[in-house]
């Protein structure tokens, strides 16, 4: 599982600015972001629970004078607040925090009812709509990264032994068949085979290096084989000085 800090807790515990949306908020470069992923990265494992906390299940992470809260709700685990042990005091943030946890739940009563029957409430640091949106915007810059990685992968394969290789990108098979073609170049073939997002088979072709985005044909067979039930098949000519350049940077 992966740990990353809501926008606010970045912003106001940690003091750092939203970076760009290809750059996830788990792999951010931080001594606590590092070390919350670390500890919850299986499923079980040693968890330290903040017992003066009881309105939702939250975890302790501490590194050099680092403190953090992590809540442990599936993928991603979120980091709700974060601050620093001061000088001579082991575990002030956790006091502190649950202190605001008792204010706070005693404001929610005075402007609510029925009134909460927890000691805290921890409402306000929990992941919203904005930690979840752009959480969403995040998955689909994963894709293309994991698409284009997987792509150029298959490509360098097949270029080397001129077999069909195969991957599986976002719950679709995705295969790749690059031959030499005498007096023609060198021939790609891509398919494809599941339900796919929109305009995947479009982006995935476009990631083929060295291939004219306009030069894709559907085709009814791959040169070895039929057509295989709910199997889309393109091909397309490759630039053999493209194909050279991806193998000489994948040697």
């Amino acid at each position: 599982m992966t740990v990353r800090p809501t926008i606010r807790c970045l912003h106001e515990d940690l003091g750092l600015a939203l970076p760009l949306i290809d750059e996830p908020l788990d792999e951010i470069d931080h001594p606590l972001i590092r070390k919350a992923n670390e500890q919850f990265a299986q499923p079980t494992g040693p968890r330290e629970r903040i017992r003066s906390i009881d309105d939702v299940v939250m975890f302790k992470v501490k590194v050099q004078r680092w403190r953090g809260a992590v809540v442990e709700a599936g993928e991603p685990c979120w980091m709700v607040a974060a601050g620093v042990r001061e000088a001579g005091s082991r575990d002030d943030f956790y006091e502190a925090l649950a202190t605001a946890a008792v204010a706070a739940r005693s404001r929610y009563n005075i402007e609510h009812s029925p009134p909460l029957k927890s000691s805290t409430f921890c409402g306000q640091w929990l992941a919203n709509k904005d930690d979840l949106d752009r959480y969403q915007a995040e998955a689909a810059v994963r894709l293309l990264r994991v698409m284009d990685e997987t792509v150029r992968r298959l490509v360098c394969a097949s270029l080397l032994d001129g077999q069909e290789h195969v991957d599986q990108v976002a719950g679709a098979e995705l295969g790749v068949l690059v031959r030499g073609v005498e007096d023609r170049g060198t021939y790609v073939a891509v398919w494809i085979t599941g339900s796919v997002p929109d305009n995947f088979v479009a982006i995935a072709l476009n990631m083929v290096p060295g291939c004219d985005r306009d030069g894709w044909y559907p085709e009814f067979a791959m040169p070895d084989r039929p057509l295989r039930p709910g199997e889309q098949i393109y091909s397309n000519m490759m630039d053999p000085q493209a194909a050279a350049r991806l193998l000489e940077e994948n040697s």
